[in-house]
């Protein structure tokens, strides 16, 4: 997978940070992703399994190294204030290394961790059923949101409503107390009810469930992977059952439950963030394309943990564009194509605790311009 040579671009416009006053260009782009992709040095599509192993090792490292803190030295502290700060420390800390594994578990599962799909899978599946996630069902379901992003009626994840198919209640929560509510429950339960409920998930003629072989978000050829998918959770249920009879369930909790909470908290927060902007634009089918839907994303900053999270937060624009690139050429090619996508690159530097709720403030809907010729491209509202 390779790329050649670079282009001569237009110098970057002041609007390549779009704050959620502006938008961002909805029209087709005056380039094609051939183009884009020739910006890149051909070595960021080069894959590396021993470079790749490499961030495998370091967190997994990192992880044992908290769990014998927690283990070891966090019992020999008196209960007390300290003792509760030092459990803090170990769930907030233990909670971001994993979710960096979560996100290379991730590339395995868009075949960016080596040349070899099977290598990739045999990780992927590994490392995710390690925290309860299916991965080849979300594998496909995913590479179905990547297939159709900002497609109103096509995209899987976070797929905004009309405001004619909000519900009854809506208006009742479009309020501080509600706002909180529905991001609390979105950070606590939100994975857990997507995977089994599609809860936010694109709709379905039928129940949709990603632990559901027969559901409709599977065809006959990926049917036999999904019950592969559950058998790897309820291995990892079993060993965490047999945990608990030796340990005690409140050991279990301490050590693996709280820090999955806070995991399944930012990946929720993480994709909500990625893809909802008072600036970015959705489109029915009569206006989408495939570039234009992976444009509509935005790349976040968070901070020291843009490196624990392996950069899944600052370089998601890219991402859109070549998943199959390793996370770690994805800093290099998104400052090599920000001169090829001028004002349409999406970067908002807001903190993310001011973000998620300026976003769940704002986007509440979407709804097309009054007056507008472009019925089929939407824009988040908030008014009821």
């Amino acid at each position: 997978m390779g790329a050649g040579g670079r282009m001569s671009v237009a110098p970057p416009t002041k609007q390549q940070e779009v704050g959620v006053k502006g938008r961002v260009p909805c029209a087709k782009p005056p380039f094609t992703v051939g183009q884009i992709k020739k910006a890149i040095p051909p070595h960021c599509f080069q894959r590396s399994v021993l470079r790749s192993f490499s961030y495998v090792v370091y967190d997994l490292a990192i992880v044992t190294v908290l769990y014998l803190f927690a283990s070891h030295l966090i019992p020999l502290i008196p209960s007390g204030p300290l003792r509760l700060v030092a459990w803090s420390l170990y769930w907030v800390m233990q909670g971001c290394v994993l979710t960096g594994v979560w996100v290379i578990a991730h590339e395995c599962g868009h075949h960016a961790f080596s040349d070899y799909s099977w290598l990739d899978d045999t990780v992927g599946l590994i490392l995710h059923s390690a925290l309860l996630v299916p991965y080849f069902s979300w594998k496909y379901s995913h590479r179905r949101h990547h297939s159709n992003t900002g497609s109103m009626e096509r995209d899987e994840v976070f797929v905004p409503k009309p405001k004619s198919q909000v519900a009854w209640f809506s208006k009742y929560l479009n309020n501080p107390p509600g706002r909180f509510l529905i991001l609390f429950a979105s950070l606590t339960v939100g994975w857990p009810l997507y995977l089994a409920f599609n809860v936010s998930g694109r709709k379905y003629d039928r129940f949709a469930c990603h632990f559901d072989p027969y559901g409709p978000i599977y065809n006959d050829r990926e049917r036999l992977q999904i019950l592969v998918s559950d058998a790897g959770v309820l291995a990892v249920l079993w060993g965490l059952s047999r945990f608990a009879a030796v340990r005690g369930l409140a050991w279990v909790v301490c050590m693996y439950g709280v820090p999955l909470l806070i995991v399944n908290g930012f990946l929720v927060l993480i994709t909500y963030l990625q893809h909802t902007h008072a600036a970015l634009p959705h489109y029915d089918s009569s206006e989408w394309d495939w570039l234009r839907g992976a444009l509509a994303t935005v790349d976040r900053d968070y901070g020291i943990l843009n490196k624990v999270f392996h950069h899944i937060t600052d370089t998601h624009v890219a991402h859109h564009l070549f998943s199959t690139m390793p996370h770690y050429h994805a800093m290099e090619a998104t400052k090599a194509i920000k001169p090829i996508l001028g004002e349409y690159y999406h970067r908002d530097g807001t903190p993310v605790y001011k973000a998620m709720w300026r976003e769940a403030r704002e986007c509440v809907y979407v709804e097309a311009d009054d007056g507008s010729q472009d019925k089929g491209i939407f824009w988040y509202r908030n008014k009821f």
